[in-house]
């Protein structure tokens, strides 16, 4: 049943009068330079922050096993996160709604060469309408309009009629083990809303993600004899020239892919990292080249795997040197495919309405080609998975920064979402 108007305006501007608060929360969590490995901090300000605020806490690491036994288990590396995933649990005195899971991961992208950044990455300058920082938009001004939208209720004597989980996970931007992780644990709800930067749209469909990296060996001399070596660098373009031509092919498939077809180019091969030699004038003997691509959804991780070593294996039958030194293809990250949030459920109708009063607009929906978590609720819990945020620029890049009236609206949505779909009751009872 849509809230009362009544109380739509009074959560409204709870959320208005508590925004101040939410931003000095934000800011410090952008404080954090919670890199992948770094979170630990992070995850604790996190924990303390639900703890003081009356949730049942849980803090539990990775189980490698059982992430490698999921099909949506992506493969451990050197460089996988060991920080916690913490939850925080609320439990209402009478259970009269639906349960929610708001969820939200904390780890960050590398910010580059700090003398690129207007700011220093991790201060958290405002400047306008605009909140600087890495990881502002991705996605801790997200995570912190969990914790406002649910202290909006509080703060007007009210909390959700239904369990709620609220999940703070790791992993996010390299394997999606985290989200997984809590799945692994057992956490299920009825629908699950993560606040990515969106646009202030509803994600419809996204992209599954591939992570790989192959690894060329040359033959090194002296420069002043270089036809008598075999450049491992040179030797690694002409990989990536095989490689564009699949990526090619892949975004000739996109024909009769709803959602997908319409875009210009759906799937994008990205050639992250490359590191190789060991000295200017010797001819290098190694190269490494990390890669990430997408996949559509409905098509496998290890469909798209198995196409890449192809494409890898055919290119070197061709090549002089390849041919007889192939390169060696390990997959180390992401092993993720993607969804579609299929239109017409109630939770969406709740969003809708929510999005309506707080916005004042309809509320629109979109195909983003990246990696979102909602991909573990929607392909594993199999619950509406909403990924709705907020206005953000730069991402992945300098001077990301999230938009503070952009984060102000979604809140308010959020807010009344929570209030509708799971109820409310008072604090006091």
């Amino acid at each position: 049943m849509p809230l009362d108007p009544a109380l739509r305006d009074k959560i409204l501007a709870s959320v208005e009068a508590g925004f101040a608060e939410q931003i000095a929360f934000t800011q410090e969590l952008i404080r954090f330079p919670s890199l992948r490995g770094e979170e630990h901090a992070c995850q604790d300000f996190v924990f303390r922050a639900l703890r003081d605020r009356g949730f049942t806490m849980d803090r539990f690491h990775m189980d490698r096993d059982l992430i490698a036994a999921h099909p949506g288990g992506a493969p451990f590396s050197d460089s996988h996160s060991e920080a916690p995933i913490v939850v925080g649990i609320h439990h209402p005195r009478n259970e009269t709604g639906r349960s929610l899971i708001l969820q939200a991961h904390v780890d960050v992208v590398p910010t580059g060469p700090a003398d690129q950044w207007t700011h220093a990455p991790f201060d958290p300058v405002i400047e306008g309408d605009w909140l600087y920082g890495r990881g502002g938009a991705d996605m801790k001004a997200g995570h912190g309009a969990n914790f406002a939208c649910l202290d909006a209720l509080r703060r007007i004597g009210l909390q959700p009629a239904a369990t709620l989980y609220l999940e703070s996970v790791v992993e996010e931007e390299s394997t999606g083990n985290g989200a997984l992780m809590t799945h692994l644990r057992g956490y299920r709800a009825e629908a699950a809303l993560i606040p990515e930067p969106e646009y202030e749209m509803l994600c419809r469909a996204n992209a599954g993600v591939l992570w790989f990296q192959f690894e060329v060996r040359g033959v090194p001399v002296h420069v002043r004899e270089m036809g008598a070596g075999a450049n491992a660098i040179d030797a690694a373009y002409r990989v990536i020239a095989a490689l564009r031509t699949l990526e090619e092919q892949f975004n000739a498939e996109k024909v009769g892919r709803e959602h997908f077809e319409n875009e210009a180019h759906p799937i994008n091969l990205n050639i992250g990292k490359i590191e190789g030699g060991d000295w200017a004038s010797s001819v290098p003997c190694w190269c490494k080249v990390d890669c990430r691509v997408g996949l559509y959804p409905g098509v496998s991780a290890q469909e798209t795997a198995n196409r890449i070593e192809d494409c890898i294996r055919t290119a070197s039958r061709g090549d002089a040197f390849l041919a007889n030194n192939p390169p060696k293809v390990t997959f180390n990250g992401f092993w993720a495919e993607g969804y579609v949030l299929e239109p017409g459920s109630e939770a969406e109708a709740v969003l809708g309405r929510a999005h309506q009063a707080a916005m004042g607009k309809p509320l629109e929906a979109f195909m983003t080609p990246a990696y979102l978590d909602a991909r573990v609720h929607a392909l594993y819990d199999r619950i509406p998975a909403l990924c709705y945020g907020p206005m953000g620029e730069n991402i992945h890049a300098y001077d990301e920064r999230v938009s503070l009236a952009s984060l102000k609206r979604i809140t308010g949505t959020m807010a009344l979402f929570v209030a509708e779909w799971c109820g409310v009751e008072s604090l006091s009872g």
